[in-house]
């Protein structure tokens, strides 16, 4: 409820005898953080933030200037649907800043505001955003990984036996005024997926937190455990975010063009050639662990090819079909990025990629309508197509020299994302697998 005021919360908070507040925010990683306070503090939080140490923040400042304020978003106040009725907790997502009142430039909801205002002065009033995240569904989160179903795509029969948990988190969902759009269970086994109407940016990210939140928390409810992790099962399909995107004028969709042979305007085309061109250095974003390149390989419905398409889910980009009276759905849909990623970088990275296109006038090449998994190497060099990086460690060299992700990052989280993120490559490509022992042991 964006037109909520500071009243109004103070009201709801005494007329439903609200305990605790949870102040919400994420780290650099996308790990949302929270602390508790009374509702006592309530007034003073609303007015003045609450300070919290952020040495310990992953991509926050060092010990000696740790001192942080998490100043509340009036906006997203909501009461937590399965905390106590009688005295229930509400949650409110904050703002990171200084002791001094100013954003802070490590706080990855400011990096997506400073992206929604680069927009706003090229003349876009909304960026809209529409991701669909799946997600897996184990008994437990030991190493086991044991499926709670085996069913597949759409199946809603005995096989799938999340059908009520996937209930239960939309009744959530909508507690928290979060609008659902469908759910269902997805190709692989024990995989599902819960679909968001599309929104603005800023209020999507705010969504997608509390979605992964709401996910989690009605898993462990029902005695089982959700996970986002891009690649838990080996020969399955893995967790995709397909992120739907599109540009506002005012009402106007400037995606649309009625006399295209693709319906894409000019500024959709070029939108769209921002992504591909800088597909590559965005990969440490939209594909940020190493078990995300786990999931993009050929033949797994995980696109690695940088191309776009209408109809072909192999390409990078898939601009769905247009339906005559649909001009505001025009859209496109960028099919690489995993709902690991962090949803504010993400969107932040995203948006300044197709601006660059629009403000330097990048073409967008002919659409490729072929299965690109069935081309070879050859082929696909000779049609100029580009894959994504093999590893994270190939995605961190492409960051490494890209000004766009610079730009859109800021320095403080550019540099620190980057060190972070050269760590965890280091720690994890020197890991002695099973795999290694079981194959090679025996004959070397």
């Amino acid at each position: 409820m964006a037109d909520r005021t500071r009243e109004d919360i103070l009201r709801e908070v005494k007329e439903r005898n609200v305990q605790f507040i949870r102040l919400q925010f994420t780290d650099m990683l996308g790990t949302l953080k929270s602390f508790a306070i009374t509702a006592e503090e309530m007034e003073d939080a609303l007015d003045g933030g609450m300070g919290f140490d952020g040495s310990s923040i992953t991509g926050f400042n060092a010990i000696e200037e740790s001192d942080m304020i998490a100043m509340p978003d009036v906006s997203t106040f909501q009461i937590i649907p399965w905390s106590p009725e009688d005295a229930p907790t509400a949650r409110l997502i904050c703002d990171v800043q200084t002791p001094d009142g100013d954003p802070y430039v490590g706080d990855p909801r400011y990096v997506l505001k400073r992206a929604l205002q680069r927009a706003e002065e090229m003349g876009f009033d909304k960026f809209y955003v529409g991701p669909e995240l799946e997600f897996f569904y184990f008994k437990d989160d030991s190493s086991a990984l044991e499926p709670l179903d085996r069913g597949s795509y759409f199946d809603l029969t005995t096989l799938d036996a999340a059908t009520r948990l996937r209930r239960d988190t939309v009744f959530a969902l909508q507690a928290l005024g979060i609008k659902v759009e469908y759910s269902h269970h997805e190709v692989a086994i024990s995989q599902h997926e819960i679909d968001l109407r599309f929104d603005d940016a800023l209020t999507m990210a705010d969504k997608v937190m509390t979605y992964k939140t709401v996910v989690k928390e009605i898993a462990t409810q029902h005695g089982v455990y959700a996970t986002f992790m891009p690649k838990p099962l080996q020969g399955e399909n893995g967790s995709g975010m397909h992120t739907h995107q599109s540009l506002f004028q005012g009402s106007r969709n400037a995606f649309f063009d009625p006399d295209d042979q693709y319906f894409l305007s000019d500024t959709a085309k070029a939108f769209i050639a921002g992504q591909l061109k800088h597909a590559r250095e965005l990969a440490i974003i939209f594909a940020q662990n190493p078990n995300s390149y786990k999931r993009l390989v050929p033949g797994f419905e995980a696109p690695v090819y940088i191309a776009w398409s209408r109809k072909n889910r192999s390409a990078l980009v898939r601009v769905p079909g247009f339906h005559p009276g649909q001009e505001k759905a025009t859209r496109m849909e960028l099919r690489c990025p995993d709902p690991s990623a962090n949803i504010y970088l993400l969107e932040a990275a995203l948006l300044h990629a197709g601006l660059e296109g629009i403000e330097k006038g990048y073409e967008l090449p002919e659409p490729m309508e072929r299965n690109l998994y069935d081309l070879s190497r050859e082929e696909l060099d000779k049609l100029g197509i580009e894959s994504l990086p093999g590893d994270l460690g190939e995605a961190i060299m492409e960051a490494e020299n890209s000004e766009l992700l610079q730009k859109a990052l800021g320095d403080h989280v550019y540099s620190r994302l980057l060190a972070v993120k050269r760590q965890e490559w280091d720690d994890y490509r020197v890991q002695v697998t099973p795999y290694e022992v079981e194959k090679y042991l025996p004959i070397l």
